[in-house]
Parts: C-alpha cells; sequence; structure tokens
C-alpha cells in the first residue's frame, strides 16, 4: 500500500512531509510533490507533516482526487527525488 499527494498540494508544495519520509519516497514535480508506490513503506510518518492535508493513503483517497493515484504513480519516477525542506511555493 502507498500514500498519495493529492489536489491541495498544487501550487503549494509544502516540503515538510519529505524531511520524515525514512525511505525518501518522495519527488518534486513542477507545481506537486508526489510520492512512489513502490517506495513508499506505509508508515504515515508524513500524513500529519502535511499543513494543507494533501496526503492520503490509496485507500482513502476522496473521490474527486482518485486520478492523483495513477499521478503519483507515473510521475514519481519521472521527477527528482526531494529529501530536503524547501520554501513553499504558495502564499500559504
Amino acid at each position: 500500500m502507498t500514500h498519495v499527494v493529492c489536489q491541495p498540494c498544487f501550487a503549494c508544495k509544502y516540503t515538510d512531509c519529505v524531511v520524515v519520509c525514512p525511505v525518501e519516497c518522495f519527488y518534486e514535480g513542477q507545481k506537486i510533490l508526489y510520492i512512489h508506490p513502490e517506495e513508499c513503506i506505509d508508515c504515515e510518518a508524513c500524513v500529519p507533516e502535511c499543513p494543507v492535508e494533501a496526503i492520503f493513503h490509496e485507500d482513502n483517497v476522496p473521490d474527486e482526487w482518485k486520478g492523483f493515484i495513477e499521478l503519483n504513480a507515473e510521475l514519481a519516477s519521472k521527477c527528482p527525488s526531494i529529501t530536503e525542506k524547501k520554501a513553499p511555493m504558495g502564499p500559504h
């Protein structure tokens, strides 16, 4: 099982989640972060760290954001890994 980054991260990109990930499974897209589903160990450490509540267990992704499950799986492997905190994008 894996966790999934969803819509609330778009154009926001807080990176508090990446520093607590023990397996470094986060990847940085241009406007959103992604979680690599084959690397995520389902530890849930990232979930409480996300200030915009953008990370969900794949079984609990809201219906309107189900497409993010496939999006994370597809794009994580095409983006660079991110392991250090950066300034967020948006005015949050």
